[in-house]
């Protein structure tokens, strides 16, 4: 689609669960196996630009009308497991968190008042239908946050390049993804008080609590690739320094912890930064 294909991409990581075909009802168990067996399926820059792309029209479509039926799809140990978009659902989150985001002006502008209040009574509308619905796809643009790297391990890392680009990704069961968000929650609060850190930590291991045991957890820096110099992509560690630092917390050495977040917030700054620039 020649629109979708001149839409400007913006630069966002994700947190994505891939759930095993067993996760899965019937019918919605068989369109996924049917699904995983096509020669190719869409990336995640696909996605953006379809949704994208709905912006541009005019109204703009802020949620589709539709839910989406495409899925990411991985294969672990001979297990084929998939993470739904559920575009719609996201989009209808997305536009709650708007205004928190954007300037009136701004907000207005792009999605008008019309737009957003119908949109609003349309997902009122679906969750009295779907009261248990949740998304498999967390996303953030122009950075990751930091609560997201506790769920790994440095060893976990990927960082690839190919004809397709850049990629850097962690990936882990699901078992051990909770099992550092409970340790690293206990290190938080016996050594600090109550704050955005441990809310977030907290609200991520509710959403993981939603899934299949035996699911997969990954963290993708997806669009950041393009954001980020290569030189600094491949010295990138972040995990690691949040692992550093929790560790610093638990032996109580609160220089060492400090240090070890230092690092990564001026990391992560830089790359905020960067969405202003000219």
């Amino acid at each position: 689609m020649a629109l979708a294909s001149s839409v400007m991409v913006p630069y966002a990581a994700y947190l994505r669960v891939y759930e095993p075909l067993a996760a899965f009802p019937e019918p919605e168990r068989s369109h996924w196996a049917r699904y995983a067996k096509r020669d190719a399926t869409p990336t995640a820059q696909d996605e953006l630009r379809r949704s994208l792309a709905d912006l541009l029209a005019i109204p703009p479509v802020a949620v589709p009308v539709h839910e989406s039926a495409d899925a990411f799809i991985a294969v672990v140990d001979g297990v084929t497991c998939v993470c739904p978009w559920r575009t719609r659902l996201r989009g209808w989150q997305a536009l709650e968190e708007l205004p928190e985001r954007l300037p009136a002006p701004v907000l207005d502008a792009a999605l008008p008042p019309v737009v957003r209040r119908q949109a609003a009574a349309d997902y009122e509308r679906w969750l009295d239908l779907n009261p248990d619905a949740r998304p498999w796809i967390r996303t953030a643009t122009w950075h990751v946050p930091v609560r997201w790297f506790v769920l790994f391990d440095d060893a976990e890392r990927e960082y690839t390049k190919s004809d397709q680009g850049l990629v850097l990704r962690y990936r882990t069961p699901m078992v051990e993804a909770r099992r550092r968000v409970a340790r690293g929650l206990r290190t938080l609060k016996d050594a600090l008080e109550e704050g955005p850190l441990i809310d977030g930590l907290v609200d991520v291991g509710r959403w993981l609590e939603e899934f299949h045991p035996r699911a997969l957890v990954e963290l993708d820096y997806g669009g950041l690739v393009h954001a980020v110099p290569e030189g600094q992509l491949a010295e990138d560690r972040s995990a690691a320094e949040v692992a550093e630092g929790l560790a610093a917390l638990r032996e109580g050495d609160g220089e060492r912890a400090g240090a070890a977040y230092e690092k990564l917030s001026d990391r992560w700054r830089a790359v905020r930064e960067r969405q202003y620039a000219s």
